[in-house]
């Protein structure tokens, strides 16, 4: 009746993996109650099943107990948070996705160094929280779609950093819109858009012409997940929904779909893509074509308070660099 295009890479990114493996090994080694300060991903069934193992999710630290565990999600917090925990004397393991710890010293040193800075992002996204409180005062946030709103003065260097999980297009959009407003705009040392986020959307990219639909398997509050629906309509495909699962499909979608493409972002289990296939084969399409991109070779250590041995199979090595 019809195929299913598949893309590859898609689903779990380094960061991701690290975050939910030190989650596990705490309650491994530690035992329950492990608190994490907000979602560890931004994915509903990740935190479910984290729960149902003893770890709890809270949103500030006033809700953790004296001398408790607390990890700190990947989408980093900011210094602030980090002082509060010693203050407190929590213990911590700090979770931070390293491209995300990456920012962070990016906006560190810019403010050390006399630049006002914008910070392409959303400004309710955690990341983006973390990062304001590495440089307050000095660091303006603006939507990627409303970069004229910019607060910046730019009376003197301004510079520009952005949340990691956005798409490549609407952020280089952005910044050409803001470099006509501070021609003098200075750009940060690398790239900050995830490398993960971008292989994603790249490999949508490919299948979205060909598909007349496209799901991606992700929670509502998962930013590189939404983005992936949208670069999947921007690049040719006729209809494009988030689904958190199987069970989020609607088989009127299907009708008059010969092709259906199918993705994930980077926090979503490949079980749920996996379920989700199931649930398309039953309708019909269960001629899947893996569509590969590239191939992601990229790991990150554990937190060093968990490395003493390795993790799940998980060997604890430095940083390799992902293959292109």
């Amino acid at each position: 009746m019809g195929r299913v295009l598949l893309a590859a890479p898609r689903g779990f990114c380094a960061g991701v993996e690290r975050a939910i493996v030190t989650v596990e090994e705490a309650l491994s080694r530690f035992g329950p109650p492990v608190y994490v300060r907000k979602q560890i991903v931004h994915n509903t069934s990740v935190v479910d099943d984290l729960t149902r193992r003893g770890a709890v999710f809270v949103d500030e630290l006033d809700e953790v107990p004296d001398g408790a565990l607390v990890v700190f999600s990947a989408h980093g917090v900011s210094p602030a948070v980090k002082e509060e925990a010693g203050r407190r004397g929590l213990r911590t393991i700090d979770a931070t996705c390293p491209l995300v710890t990456k920012v962070h010293k990016e906006a560190a040193r810019l403010a050390e160094a006399g630049y006002e800075i914008v910070l392409i992002g959303h400004a309710e996204h955690e990341e983006v929280e973390g990062t304001l409180g590495e440089a307050p005062g000095l660091i303006h946030v603006v939507d990627p779609a409303r970069p004229d709103e910019v607060s910046a003065r730019g009376s003197g260097q301004v510079s520009w950093l952005s949340q990691t999980t956005l798409a490549v297009d609407e952020t280089m959009r952005a910044v050409a819109a803001l470099r006509e407003r501070f021609p003098q705009l200075a750009d940060p040392p690398s790239d900050d858009i995830c490398y993960a986020s971008q292989n994603r959307q790249e490999a949508i990219t490919r299948i979205a012409p060909w598909c007349e639909l496209v799901l991606v398997v992700g929670s509502a509050n998962s930013s590189n997940s939404r983005r992936l629906v949208e670069v999947a309509l921007n690049a040719g495909a006729d209809a494009a929904y988030l689904v958190d699962g199987a069970a989020d499909a609607d088989e009127r979608w299907l009708r008059g779909v010969q092709s259906v493409g199918v993705s994930a972002g980077a926090s979503a289990p490949e079980r749920l893509v996996e379920e989700l296939l199931g649930w398309l084969a039953v309708r019909g399409y269960a001629d899947v074509e893996q569509v590969t991109l590239t191939e992601e070779t990229l790991t990150f250590s554990l937190p060093p308070e968990l490395r003493s041995s390795p993790v799940h199979g998980q060997a604890q090595h430095e940083d390799r660099q992902v293959r292109k």
